[in-house]
């Protein structure tokens, strides 16, 4: 018995000796978790608008699958291309891979795509907390549904500077009903045929086209059909008195968006996984490539319905308005609300907009000093020119195309004739260029070239709006970084002062984002470290604008990259390795 008590008194005095080891250098922290994703992508039939057409679907949704994951968790989708027709890519919008460039999904860029029949495995480490996306970077494949959400939560026992009941997610989109070859071909011929206006807003995949207006009236009935269950108003339902985190996001082709919810105010806490100092609005502007967290209270009358209404900004559209239910339980999800939907800002209200983006600053107790001054200054002019004929957009008069041969793979195999090795221009003339007046560019071109950073610098990108071809008139650009955030450190009306805007700029409190407006005749600044190796993509996130040249690439540690998998490749120079 006595011996009994010694055994078990040595085994206390261990237990209490491990547990003060522990509280003095912290408890180990949780084992991340790996997600494993299969997913067949291919093409359905699908009337998200009542008007039926072919949709790029995951496992037969669009929008795909929403993957939920916790910081520091490894994802792996296994994709299979069975498009039999066309190759495919997927990007990871917002995931900054670190340490695995290969699996940024971004076609010519950091890998060859995926041909019809094949199997590609997608691996990588979701490393920070926020709301992020998933889309086709192949071709114009996005429009065509191929889209979704990714939510990553925080380890279990942290928690975030906002609270709330219930997490909920919508992705905002436009809608044609053109395919994406049509409008492919449309943009790439010498007789230029424009894109247009989208025909429907969608709301998590839903929208309500209006059938009488077809141009061509069809004589099957399903071509559009008003009574559909498939394009009935998607409904949130809240229960009264709780908060809701919204994360709400655009995948847009061409639209930018503001989004309400009638007689609700929205507070926005977060913006691209960053953490926001809290404030409150009405109308909420999202443009392509966005995300936000936005808190909702379910306190208005709980016997009725509320609408939630999505319309363009930006351009004088005739796209009708998105709309869909906010459902106070118990109401029944698809009863309409009494009122009529609110309408949204005006489109032209330029100023409203800018506002916005002045009023997103980083969170106190989660800003992430941005560092004093840069190495480099790169100012890139947004345009749009005629080369040969055909109309592109472009940045500081050169227009991207797409190697054969993927940057990164070039980069790394030091494949020099893979790619223009002359590197595009880090300015425009400053001096007598007229962002106000229809540009002459007879000096435009086209090029693969990319910009080498040195690693781990700090580079300025200024972007620089200004006139299109068309006389007055200058529109809105969302830029996307791809392997980065950036510092936001400010927004301006008219041509850039190299000189005196950088004394305004924010480096207090500045918000970090990966996506970004440009204002019509106006100016963003914005500052990130150069510290992930590997081949990145800056690009316009409307989706035939970039199709038309508007993005560059960045390039810095390439020979801090590690060994490519030969899953990347098959495609330029590579043709013909093994790819498993």
């Amino acid at each position: 018995m006595v011996g009994l008590l010694q055994r078990n008194g040595c085994i206390l005095k261990l237990f209490l000796a491990l547990f003060l080891f522990l509280s003095l250098v912290g408890a180990p922290a949780v084992e991340a978790r790996i997600r494993h994703y299969k997913w067949e992508v291919k093409y359905e039939y699908k009337s998200p608008d009542c008007f039926k057409k072919l949709v790029i679907t995951i496992n037969g949704r669009s929008p795909g699958p929403t993957i939920l994951a916790q910081q520091g968790d490894t994802i792996i989708v296994e994709l299979t291309n069975s498009l039999w027709t066309e190759n495919v890519a997927i990007h990871w919008h917002g995931i900054r891979q670190i340490g695995t460039p290969w699996s940024d999904g971004t076609e010519g860029v950091t890998q060859c795509p995926i041909v019809p029949g094949d199997t590609f495995k997608y691996q990588f480490v979701v490393d920070r907390p926020g709301t992020y996306l998933y889309h086709a970077h192949y071709g114009m494949q996005r429009e065509a549904g191929l889209y979704g959400s990714i939510r990553v939560a925080l380890p279990d026992g942290e928690s975030e500077p906002f609270s709330y009941d219930y997490d909920r997610s919508i992705i905002l989109n436009d809608w044609y009903h053109k395919s994406t070859y049509e409008h492919a071909v449309g943009l790439s011929s010498l007789n230029f045929s424009w894109v247009g206006e989208p025909q429907s807003l969608l709301i998590q995949g839903k929208g309500r086209f209006d059938c009488s207006k077809l141009t061509t009236p069809s004589l099957d009935p399903d071509v559009c059909n008003a009574t559909n269950p498939e394009c009935s108003p998607y409904a949130m339902t809240v229960v009264p008195s709780k908060t809701y985190r919204l994360r709400v996001a655009s995948l847009t082709a061409l639209s930018a968006l503001s989004f309400q919810i009638e007689g609700h105010n929205m507070t926005v806490v977060e913006a691209d996984g960053h953490y926001v100092e809290p404030f409150v609005v009405k109308n909420l502007f999202l443009y392509s490539g966005e995300t936000y967290s936005v808190l909702i209270k379910a306190d208005q009358d709980p016997s009725r319905n509320y609408w939630m209404t999505t319309n363009v900004v930006t351009r004088n559209a005739t796209t009708p308005p998105g709309l869909a239910i906010l459902n106070y339980y118990p109401n029944h999800p698809r009863r309409s609300p009494p009122a009529v939907p609110p309408a949204g800002p005006a489109w032209d209200n330029v100023r409203a907009r800018l506002d916005q983006s002045l009023a997103i600053k980083a969170h106190q107790g989660f800003i992430h000093t941005p560092p004093p001054t840069s190495d480099r200054v790169i100012v890139l002019l947004n345009t749009q020119n005629k080369v040969n004929g055909y109309v592109r957009w472009s940045v500081n008069n050169v227009s991207f195309t797409h190697p054969h041969t993927p940057y990164l793979i070039a980069l790394k195999q030091n494949l020099t004739e893979a790619f223009d090795q002359t590197s595009p221009p880090d300015g425009y003339d400053f001096v007598n260029y007229d962002i106000y007046k229809k540009p002459n560019n007879t000096e435009a071109t086209v090029s693969n070239g990319i910009y080498r950073l040195q690693f781990n610098t700090t580079v300025d990108l200024i972007l620089q709006n200004a006139n299109t071809m068309n006389p007055n008139n200058s529109e809105t650009h969302p830029w996307h970084l791809h392997g980065h955030d950036f510092w936001v450190l400010g927004y301006g009306e008219g041509k850039f002062d190299r000189f005196n805007d950088p004394k305004k700029y924010n480096l207090v409190n500045p918000i970090m984002k990966n996506t970004v407006p440009v204002h019509r005749y106006g100016w963003t600044a914005l500052r990130f470290r150069a510290d992930n190796p590997g081949a990145w993509a800056f690009h316009c996130h409307i989706e035939s604008h970039f199709y038309m040249g508007m993005g560059v690439v960045f390039e810095s540690g390439i020979d801090k990259v590690g060994k490519l998998p030969s899953s990347i490749m098959g495609c330029g120079a590579t043709r013909g390795v093994h790819r498993p």
